[in-house]
């Protein structure tokens, strides 16, 4: 049932990921040049967590228009981006092309990757934003993340907070000020129908019926922030930093946004 999921999820990656970027970013000719004036930019907030690169191997999770591996590339590293989606790929191949890297991208289900791919040899394993909750299985995606990795390499993972993505909704402003209202089960394991992130960037959806939305929907998993930690551990890898990171809203302050985690492989 859950592989029957995530290749309908993935289907809904694949529909019109490409056109969306275009739109979002512009041809892959013209959104290189902003990667290649800073490089360090594009990997912002996670730069500083990332560090020097040159030389090392670095697997990008999930890594969608592959605009985070061009950066990881220019900087020096050996990039690799494993995703399901083929229109991300052809996206991202056109982007690494115009920035004159080599950026490896593997089309494939992570949790279905073949046995050559884990490799334990991946100085360090990138993922950000959106990347968990499709999956029903934590300890199943950790696993294959420290299959990946080789002793001492390090996890960086960010995400958004589940405070945000669960339990509480934002509603309108009021005099300079957002209204916020827990509505959520926090501890809730329900699947979760919604769109897939890019169709916000396909003008033609805005007005879609909601037949005409069903190709663009996917159905997520929303976690628990102790649930990922226990996954991330339960997997010989030693969390050395957890950052939960503010909503940058002033309308939304004192909300949690996203967090942070670095781990290394025991």
């Amino acid at each position: 049932m859950d592989q029957e999921r995530r290749i309908k999820n993935g289907q809904a990656w694949s529909n019109s990921s490409y056109q969306a970027w275009v739109n979002r970013f512009g041809t892959p000719e013209k959104a290189v040049a902003r990667i290649l004036k800073d490089p360090k930019r594009r990997l912002q907030p996670l730069h500083t967590y990332i560090g020097d690169v040159a030389g090392k191997k670095v697997v990008n999770l999930l890594g969608s228009h592959g605009s985070k591996a061009v950066a990881l590339s220019l900087l020096g590293a050996d990039a690799t981006v494993i995703d399901i989606s083929e229109s991300n790929a052809a996206y991202a191949r056109e982007l690494a092309q115009a920035a004159d890297v080599d950026v490896r991208y593997v089309v494939e289900d992570i949790l279905n990757l073949p046995e050559a791919e884990l490799t334990v040899d991946y100085d360090m394993a990138f993922m950000e934003n959106g990347i968990l909750h499709y999956f029903s299985d934590l300890h199943l995606y950790f696993k294959v993340v420290s299959r990946l990795l080789k002793k001492g390499g390090t996890l960086i993972l960010q995400d958004f907070h589940p405070v945000s993505t669960k339990l509480i909704e934002s509603q309108g402003k009021s005099q300079g000020t957002r209204k916020h209202k827990v509505t959520g089960d926090y501890f809730s394991e329900e699947l979760v129908t919604t769109d897939v992130a890019y169709s916000k960037f396909l003008p033609e959806l805005q007005y879609a019926t909601s037949e005409e939305r069903a190709p663009f929907q996917v159905q997520i998993r929303q976690w628990t922030l102790g649930e990922i930690v226990t996954a991330i551990g339960s997997q010989g890898l030693w969390i050395k930093q957890l950052v939960e990171e503010p909503h940058p809203d002033e309308l939304d302050r004192g909300i949690p946004k996203s967090f942070i985690i670095v781990a290394e492989k025991l």
